[in-house]
């Protein structure tokens, strides 16, 4: 995806070089102001106000996960401390928001995922989480771990490990366990669960390639390898490892069709007709 903006003079200045992300972004946010001034304050909260894109995810993620148990200030010097020490989470949510716009048809901008897509925002509070487990800081972790699941209806286990360029299209009842691995380039639509099968224990869970699409409601259960560039179809049940460009669909799944045209970002899920 080749990311062109323009600055207009009512876009806000920051000091030196924008990341095109991060300038698209503002780009996007200054004209929703200037288009609905109603939301002009939050768009200067959230955005515009601050000179990185971890900034301004620091402190959106923070207003939206407080609660009684723990204030927006104390949960936004956690993000804050997570994005200075790991750089690869600021870039990530980059590779996301692009994902995103490349590959759900109802994104029109990078807005959208930021303000409004749980499943961006859950996402990135999860890479956060991850942050904080490996740093040995479990409980805070799972205390993440479950406010993005009652604030969003998503439940990944803290220990999970997500690639980059990853789109959680619609996101509600995503359920991912902890022994999971999931690569680069993919896309998890709402209802799947990428779990145990109850037998195993230790590393139980997938291990999901790079450019996978796991369609609506797709159940992908034990310590199962799903190759790079496969599409698991909307309602199966995988039990079994998958080949790298393998279309699979059904209970239990099974090859269908031919090989995958595509990696994830293709996002067809019509595959009976390429048979």
């Amino acid at each position: 995806m080749t990311i062109e903006t323009e600055i207009s003079p009512a876009m806000p200045e920051t000091t030196g070089a924008m990341p095109p992300v991060w300038k698209r972004l503002r780009f996007e946010a200054a004209a929703s102001a200037a288009e609905e001034p109603t939301l002009a304050s939050l768009l200067n909260a959230a955005i515009l106000s601050h000179e990185h894109l971890r900034d301004a995810l620091s402190y959106f993620l923070a207003q939206k996960l407080a609660g009684s148990e723990m204030n927006a200030l104390q949960i936004r010097e956690i993000f804050d401390d997570a994005y200075n020490a790991d750089p690869v989470l600021e870039a990530a949510a980059e590779r996301d928001m692009v994902a995103v716009l490349d590959r759900d048809a109802a994104c029109r901008s990078f807005l959208q995922p930021f303000l409004f897509f749980k499943g961006f925002q859950a996402l990135q509070t999860h890479r956060v989480a991850h942050w904080l487990w490996n740093e040995g800081r479990d409980t805070l972790a799972f205390f993440f771990q479950s406010r993005v699941s009652e604030l969003f209806g998503v439940d990944i286990h803290p220990a999970a490990q997500i690639g980059s360029g990853v789109m959680f299209d619609h996101a509600t009842g995503i359920v991912i366990g902890e022994t999971t691995v999931v690569g680069d380039d993919c896309s998890i639509m709402q209802g799947v669960t990428l779990g145990g099968t109850g037998k195993e224990i230790d590393d139980r869970h997938p291990k999901i390639g790079n450019g996978v699409l796991v369609s609506v409601g797709a159940k992908v259960l034990g310590n199962i390898h799903i190759g790079d560039g496969a599409v698991i179809g909307a309602g199966s049940v995988v039990l079994k490892p998958v080949s790298e460009n393998c279309t699979v669909a059904g209970v239990p799944a099974r090859p269908v069709g031919g090989p995958c045209c595509g990696k994830a970002e293709s996002m067809n899920q019509n595959f009976y007709d390429e048979a």
